[in-house]
């Protein structure tokens, strides 16, 4: 006999949401299956859902949770008394105990078995919903959970650089051709990337992101290609690797410029046979997938140094895509202002802030060395500690300022020095260091560096 609640499966693989909606459909009386998350609080709001089983990773984003988390805190937010389970295929004791805090009821891991499913939702059914912790409660745990909302940068500007940056989105988005994204940091490399997926035929299939700066030499093979089960010592269960993950999909690798000599060849490799052997496999796995890759060093300065494969470059950049900084689309600052005021405004519940006009000037003259991140940043800082409608952001100008004073201090240090340049790298990235307090995620930065060059270069200076 079936059950009387009506469950709503949120998950952007049809896949899933098939197989969920014919299993489940056997116990419960209702079975509701979306696929776009921006559906699901009109959903909510236009249908009594007795349970909600929400993925953590969606097309935006495969890896953290991060979107699952911020989508279960929708769904609680428009009905307190929602029982939510969620599900990912990246299970992790962390996310469970994160997504426990926010007020999911259960947690189970993809692929699962059916009685498994079954189980956890009859469960979560059973379970009682405390009372809704006090606003300063939930104030605290809205402070506690993560924010990398923030690197979905919105593609906005009218300025002819942006304009051919979406123009070329839209003839590459169909075709299965490899993208390399170049620029800065900051400047919207991942988000470019999501909107090529999600534009192209593959928009059904994951897009798997790998952070080349992130892993070390001796777990990328595994973490590209897989391993199997005892392959090295922590190797305690077969990992399918991302090349894998991302059949059918699309792949991106960011900071491919980390990426040493060794595994370079590995990877392409991989590239031309598309297939990939894991380690301690004896036997190829075929793979498809689309490229993606990002960096914002010179690749064809550092084919030219001998530090990266020419071969490997060739293969990758079917089409570049360079992103412009947004020092040079300054008439793109302020509908980019805007929209971070609109969005911080509502996370904060602070929607009666205006940036006033002067502030508006001072902000398009701004250099924004960090791009389009960094604006993100300084309109959430302003957002948080506005006082009486007030925003301030005279940070900026005071960063500005001492950033102007070092220059000048180096100018002048440099008339009696000799003039090396390594010599002149070393001495700016101690002074970087230095500014920002040691703290080498703003110092790269700052310095419009990967964190993985920064550290290189550390490492080369014995600093």
């Amino acid at each position: 006999m079936k059950q009387p609640y009506h469950v709503l499966v949120l998950d952007d693989n049809q896949d899933i949401l098939i197989a969920s909606r014919i299993f489940l459909k056997q116990h419960f009386a209702q079975i509701t299956t979306l696929h776009d998350p921006a559906q699901l609080l009109s959903t909510l709001s236009s249908q009594p859902i007795d349970l909600l089983l929400l993925d953590m990773n969606f097309s935006r984003d495969t890896q953290s949770g991060e979107e699952g988390l911020f989508y279960l805190q929708q769904a609680l937010k428009a009905q307190p008394q929602l029982k939510v389970v969620m599900m990912t295929a990246y299970a992790a004791l962390p996310l469970a105990v994160r997504a426990m805090q926010l007020g999911a009821v259960n947690f189970i891991a993809k692929p699962w078995q059916n009685e498994q499913l079954l189980q956890a939702l009859q469960q979560a059914l059973q379970t009682t919903i405390k009372p809704s912790p006090k606003p300063a409660n939930m104030l605290a745990k809205a402070r506690t959970s993560a924010a990398s909302i923030i690197d979905r940068i919105p593609l906005l500007g009218d300025s002819r650089a942006m304009q051919q940056v979406l123009r070329t989105i839209e003839k590459v988005a169909a075709t299965d051709a490899n993208i390399l994204l170049l620029g800065e940091s900051g400047t919207g490399k991942t988000l470019v990337a999501q909107a090529i997926h999600q534009a192209s035929n593959r928009a059904a299939a994951p897009m798997v992101s790998v952070d080349m700066g992130s892993l070390s030499s001796s777990l990328l093979e595994s973490e590209l290609f897989g391993h199997k089960k005892g392959a090295f010592t922590d190797a305690k269960a077969d990992n399918a690797g991302r090349f894998v993950e991302a059949t059918g999909g699309t792949l991106f690798l960011d900071e491919l410029a980390n990426l040493a000599l060794p595994e370079q060849t590995k990877l392409l490799a991989a590239l031309q046979n598309r297939t990939v052997v894991p380690v301690g496999a004896s036997q190829p796995v075929a793979v498809d997938i689309r490229l993606i890759c990002a960096t914002n060093e010179d690749l064809h300065q550092a084919v030219a140094s001998g530090l990266f494969r020419q071969d490997l470059l060739y293969r990758i950049n079917t089409v570049e895509i360079t992103l412009p900084p947004l020092r040079s689309r300054k008439q793109d600052i302020i509908p980019l202002l805007n929209w971070y005021l609109q969005y911080y405004g509502q996370r904060y519940q602070r929607t009666d802030l205006q940036i006033s006009s002067c502030d508006q000037r001072l902000l398009q003259q701004y250099d924004w060395p960090g791009n389009v991140r960094q604006l993100a940043h300084a309109v959430e800082r302003a957002v948080v500690l506005a006082d009486k409608g007030k925003l301030d952001f005279s940070q900026l100008q005071s960063t500005s300022e001492q950033a102007l004073a070092l220059t000048d201090s180096n100018t002048a240090q440099a008339e009696d020095a000799d003039f090396m340049l390594e010599l002149v790298e070393e001495k700016t990235i101690r002074q970087a260091l230095q500014y920002f307090q040691g703290n080498v995620s703003q110092a790269a930065k700052a310095l419009g560096l990967t964190r993985g060059a920064l550290y290189r270069r550390l490492e080369k200076y014995g600093l």
